[in-house]
């Protein structure tokens, strides 16, 4: 499983036309679920993001977690990170995990989530076509990948 994790001082996904999602401060979370993604895969990924130390302190120091801050997140569902591009130009998803596969673990780890930060999560809709808009706050990104 990958996750790409951007510190946010705002953040919205956008369905034609209709904004489904928006938050402030917090964390934009992109995931991306192979075929053998477990829950072990979602354990870890849910405790390193809600424990993640990127937020500043009174110093300005990367000190504090989401948790720490009261943070918003969104998570959205993005099959693309599972691509690989060792040959040609096109993309190749064949990593992706299949939808009966991956939409039941979307759905554990946004429960994981909300279980690990205490708080609900907004999320994108999976498969749909979204407009996801954020303002990097840093900038600051992080990828994550459970299998490393």
């Amino acid at each position: 499983m990958k996750a790409v994790i951007q510190r946010v001082s705002s953040a919205s996904v956008t369905i034609e036309s209709k904004i489904i999602a928006n938050i402030h401060q917090g964390l934009l979370v992109l995931v991306g679920i192979e075929e053998p993604d477990s829950q072990e895969d979602i354990d870890w990924l849910c405790q390193k993001i809600a424990n993640l130390r990127i937020f500043g302190d009174e110093n300005d120091v990367m000190n504090l977690s989401v948790k720490d801050i009261d943070g918003e997140i969104i998570i959205v569902s993005q099959f693309t990170l599972q691509a690989s591009t060792k040959k040609g130009n096109r993309p190749s998803y064949i990593k992706a995990a299949r939808p009966e596969i991956a939409i039941p673990l979307y759905e554990k780890f946004i429960t994981e989530m909300e279980a690990t930060v205490g708080k609900k999560v907004q999320t994108g809709v999976f498969g749909a076509d979204m407009k996801v808009a954020l303002v990097n706050d840093g900038p600051v990104t992080i990828i994550m990948d459970s299998k490393k």
